[in-house]
């Protein structure tokens, strides 16, 4: 077994698939032994990664399965969520992987593989996790759905996949409160798109055609009556980029501005600035775009 570097977004079960094959390694009763968790929620400066993880790195790993299968002569450490550690402690580790390479074994994992430094990612054997593909997550769901004994169409199911965009994590989290919300009623793609804060299909494309309307007024009125509705203008930007880009309606020219605008209100919103105040100059340039 090489180092190990787990990348790919979240959901997709990169901690999961390191857990079961360090079960399968050691069994149940060795594990606690064999394995070091630190999470980022764990401390993971420098001085844990040259005390800790060093001291645990360096015992030797001795002893048998009880159920007689054969138990690899190391240990491992799995350190989640690499990428938020600082630098320092990243660089702390290089010597350590090197040096106690005989009795243990590292397994990184990230989101973002440009996080880590160069010495490690050189140092790890890389796996890529990409985002689960729909049929492998509306399995998931029904046989969730069916060991749980939750009534869910299959409009729903499918409509559940689109919504979480590969992260079966999540997938999973808005079907629990489905259900909750449902108290046992069938699940419907209605209850799904209020419990995942979609914006409906039908309030993007009455944005759009206010824009080509080109009235001010109307404008006005609809922007205030979405921050009312409670939807996020975060989640709006992300619709509109896919109905924008997908649309046959539009020249390249126009998609582009508005595409770069909404990439502008986007890093606003990330900033903090003003939901209404976005969303108006977001629709503003849309319809100067339409018009």
């Amino acid at each position: 077994l090489p180092n190990l570097l787990f990348y790919g977004p979240p959901g997709t079960g990169k901690t999961s698939t390191i857990l079961a094959a360090a079960r399968e390694l050691f069994g149940p009763e060795l594990f606690r032994q064999r394995v070091l968790e630190l999470n980022a929620s764990d401390e993971r400066g420098i001085q844990v990664i040259r005390e800790k993880v060093k001291a645990f790195a360096q015992l030797t790993a001795s002893g048998s399965r009880s159920d007689g299968k054969i138990c690899p002569p190391f240990k491992i450490v799995i350190l989640d969520e690499a990428d938020s550690m600082t630098s320092a402690a990243q660089a702390a580790l290089r010597r350590t992987m090197e040096k106690e390479s005989k009795t243990t074994r590292f397994c990184l994992i990230c989101n973002y593989i440009s996080r880590i430094i160069e010495p490690l990612t050189s140092r790890c054997s890389k796996f890529r996790f990409k985002p689960l593909s729909d049929k492998i997550q509306q399995q998931r769901l029904l046989d969730v759905a069916e060991k749980e004994h939750v009534k869910i169409s299959s409009e729903a199911v499918s409509y559940l996949v689109k919504v979480s965009e590969g992260d079966l994590r999540k997938a999973i989290t808005f079907l629990q409160s489905a259900t909750r919300l449902m108290g046992g009623k069938e699940i419907t793609e209605k209850i799904v798109t209020e419990i995942a804060g979609v914006i409906p299909k039908e309030t993007t494309d009455e944005l759009l055609r206010v824009c080509q309307s080109g009235s001010f007024e109307k404008l006005e009125t609809l922007a205030k009556n979405l921050i009312n509705e409670g939807y996020a203008v975060a989640q709006l930007v992300n619709q509109l980029h896919d109905t924008v880009v997908e649309s046959e309606d539009y020249s390249d020219k126009q998609k582009s501005v508005i595409v770069e605008k909404l990439a502008e209100v986007d890093k606003c919103l990330a900033d903090g600035a003003d939901e209404y105040l976005q969303l108006m100059s977001l629709c503003a340039l849309v319809m100067q775009q339409l018009t």
